[in-house]
C-alpha cells in the first residue's frame, strides 16, 4: 500500500481527513509517523523542548490556537527536528524562516507564515492531550500521514511497509 493520502483515504474511509487549511513549508512534502501532541499559544518554548527530545520518527502536532500573530516554528527548530529524528511537524498556527525550513529534511505543515517570533514565558503548554482542529482529533500515538494532497489521521497505522 502506498503512503499517498489519497490511497489511504480511499482504502480507509474511517480515517479522519483534515480540512485543506495547511500549506507545506518543509523540505519533505510527504511524511508520516505516530503523533505527539502539544498545545501552546504564542509561546514556542515547549515546542523547542519537545523537538530537542528524540523524535523516533514521530510527527509533532502543535495546536497554536490558529494564531496569526507570531510564528511557533522557525529555521532553528526545523534543524533541531531533523537532528533529533522527527518525521514532521504540523502547526495550527504560523511558521517563519521559510527558506531555511524548505532546506530541512522534515515535513512541515502550517497555516501560514509570520516574521515575528513568539514570546517565551508568555503562556503555559500542555503535552500529550487530545487536540482538535481542522475537523480532526489528534490523539497521542495515533498515526498521521501527510503529502501534497493533505493530512489523514488514523487511530492505528494503516500503511504496509
Amino acid at each position: 500500500m502506498s503512503f499517498a493520502t489519497t490511497d489511504l483515504s480511499d482504502a480507509h474511509p474511517e480515517a479522519q481527513v483534515c480540512q485543506p487549511v495547511f500549506a507545506d513549508f518543509g523540505g519533505r512534502i510527504a511524511f508520516h509517523g505516530p503523533v505527539a501532541t502539544l498545545k501552546v499559544f504564542e509561546d514556542n518554548a515547549e515546542v523547542r523542548a519537545m523537538l530537542a527530545e528524540p523524535g523516533e520518527g514521530r510527527v509533532l502536532v502543535v495546536d497554536g490556537g490558529g494564531s496569526d500573530r507570531c510564528a511557533l516554528v522557525g529555521g532553528n527548530l526545523g534543524v533541531l527536528g531533523v537532528k533529533n529524528g522527527w518525521a514532521g511537524i504540523v502547526v495550527f498556527g504560523c511558521v517563519r524562516d521559510s527558506s531555511e525550513l524548505e532546506q530541512c529534511d522534515l515535513g512541515i505543515k502550517a497555516l501560514g507564515l509570520h516574521p515575528r517570533k513568539s514570546e517565551k514565558g508568555l503562556h503555559g503548554a500542555q503535552r500529550d492531550r487530545v487536540l482538535t482542529f481542522a475537523n480532526v482529533s489528534f490523539s497521542p500515538g495515533a498515526w498521521l500521514y501527510a503529502d501534497q494532497d493533505g493530512i489523514v489521521v488514523s487511530d492505528k497505522a494503516i500503511h504496509t511497509d
